[in-house]
């Protein structure tokens, strides 16, 4: 299996998606390492983020787990090696020699560089491009018969900006959270913020510290689509979600001129 797939060509559009912790396969080098079992791996990986990546003009959706290397963390933590690296998780039986991480570190230098390749292209066509950098996140971390977390600490919809330069790129912002804000997913308006739960991380501030006329938002959607505890999807939220982002990423596009 390749590490990832890219779909679309720079020229198609301004929008590139991403999917980056999507992924759950490991090389076998990896896998032979890892105590982890599946189900606890699952969920904290971002399944079905790849849906809503592959409505942008260009896609990108990343196919191995962030156990494996996390391209959402700087290079040098990319490889979790202690527990307190991925939530006090136990992942290794025994820590992994250097070769497995130099391979995987490797793959991580191998996925900027093409994205930093395609961002390239895509800035030299266009005047302004967003990158919308899609993620999942747990609200009933208490157990699987556990309440959900308080809807005030855990929006449907966590818009990350980071260091983004709100004065050039708040209207952008505020025109896709708005779009997204006016559509119903499971019978009720999205309750969509920005910077409530998460900022955005490594991938989102390395776009926009290299790229100046590429707006990075960092994407989280609570894991209301599914039951984050058995891995069981619910495909009509996960499709009433697409269609939501949909709509929203019209308004992207067309408020970045395409």
């Amino acid at each position: 299996m390749d590490s990832w797939t890219i779909d679309g060509q720079a020229g198609e559009g301004a929008v590139l998606a991403t999917a980056i912790h999507n992924g759950h396969a490991l090389r076998p080098d990896v896998q032979a390492l890892m105590v982890l079992d599946e189900a606890t791996r699952l969920r904290e990986e971002d399944p079905h983020t790849d849906t809503w990546a592959a409505l942008g003009d260009v896609s990108a959706v990343v196919h191995r787990s962030r156990f494996e290397m996390d391209l959402n963390r700087p290079l040098e933590s990319a490889v979790y090696l202690e527990p307190d690296d991925a939530w006090g998780l136990r992942i290794w039986k025994r820590r992994p020699p250097q070769p497995v991480i130099d391979k995987s570190r490797a793959q991580y230098r191998a996925f900027y560089k093409t994205i930093g390749t395609l961002l390239d292209d895509m800035t030299s066509r266009r005047e302004r491009v967003a990158v919308l950098d899609f993620h999942a996140y747990n609200h009933r971390r208490g157990g699987p018969d556990a309440d959900p977390e308080p809807q005030e600490q855990n929006p449907d919809i966590n818009i990350g900006t980071h260091d983004l330069d709100l004065e050039r790129w708040g209207p952008l912002v505020a025109a896709f959270a708005g779009e997204l804000r006016g559509c119903a997913v499971d019978g009720r308006p999205l309750d969509v913020r920005c910077n409530v739960k998460f900022k955005g991380r490594q991938f989102p501030r390395w776009v926009d510290a290299r790229f100046p006329n590429a707006c990075a938002l960092a994407i989280e959607v609570k894991k209301i689509y599914m039951d984050e505890w058995t891995g069981q999807p619910d495909p009509r939220v996960i499709g009433e979600l697409a269609n939501a982002f949909r709509q929203a990423i019209a308004r992207l596009r067309a408020e970045l001129g395409t």
